[in-house]
């Protein structure tokens, strides 16, 4: 297999370079957004129109006035019109997704047991789709694909060389790109789900209990550098740290005669 031209790797890093800086996080973080919004937003309105059909509505007031009272707070922080949907489903779950859809399980509700653990859920899932984390990932599995394939073709593509190179820089994609680049989305998601809650009157310390409450519940977790999430132990002591800062945008929130009052229902 001949090695590639010095040139060859100087336009690949340029190319990478070039693209990296082509939209920047509510973080300031820089993002590669390769899809029109418009069209990853009508893939979530098309997802959620299906997971509807295919899955049962949790039709009890409680739980729908308490989610939506939670979930309208953060809406106003964020703006726009959001769809809300409670599905009776056991499994401890909530998302959001492009084009202004929630969807929050019943399971979640058993370990959300204030408005302010709930408030760390629905902020940590805006946070997600407000950072565009659903268009940043398919553009990364883009490139990763193309990137692959132009290795591939640089390379004598029938060669046993070439076709062992082509395997571990697939596995190299995978756990070290995709997946790490997913868990700094998820970080990314806590910490601006902090802020968000923060100014919509909900107490981010409760964050912390929230996620004690998942790993009571959760059971043995995968090694973190194999899952697209960080470790509870981990995500706990980032906001821990992220925490003292955030409570300043809080305190005046919690004293606005607009603060939340969301109650559990029985």
């Amino acid at each position: 297999m001949r090695p590639l031209p010095r040139t060859d790797f100087a336009k690949i890093i340029l190319l990478l370079a070039f693209m990296s800086g082509c939209a920047t996080s509510p973080l300031g973080r820089n993002q590669l957004l390769l899809a029109p919004e418009q069209q990853v937003e009508s893939m979530g309105v098309r997802s959620f129109a299906a997971m509807k059909q295919q899955k049962r509505m949790n039709t009890r007031p409680s739980d729908n006035r308490f989610v939506n009272c939670v979930a309208d707070a953060l809406i106003r922080q964020t703006g726009g019109h959001w769809e809300v949907v409670v599905f009776d489903d056991p499994t401890a779950n909530a998302f959001a997704l492009p084009g202004g859809k929630i969807g929050v399980h019943s399971g979640i509700l058993a370990i959300t047991r204030t408005q302010d653990q709930l408030a760390t859920v629905l902020g940590h899932e805006l946070a997600h789709v407000l950072a565009h984390h659903a268009n940043e990932r398919l553009s990364q599995q883009l490139a990763v694909r193309q990137g692959l394939s132009l290795v591939g073709a640089m390379a004598q593509p029938d060669s046993a060389s070439a076709r062992l190179l082509m395997g571990a820089l697939g596995m190299g994609a995978q756990y070290g790109i995709l997946l790490p680049y997913s868990r700094t989305q998820e970080s990314e998601a806590d910490l601006y789900g902090l802020e968000l809650m923060a100014k919509a009157g909900f107490d981010p310390q409760a964050s912390v209990a929230f996620w004690q409450n998942m790993d009571k519940n959760a059971g043995a977790q995968q090694p973190e550098f194999l899952s697209t999430h960080p470790s509870h132990e981990n995500r706990i002591r980032e906001l821990e740290r992220q925490i003292p800062a955030i409570m300043a945008r809080y305190r005046p929130a919690k004293t606005a005669p607009s603060g939340p009052q969301c109650e559990r229902g029985r």
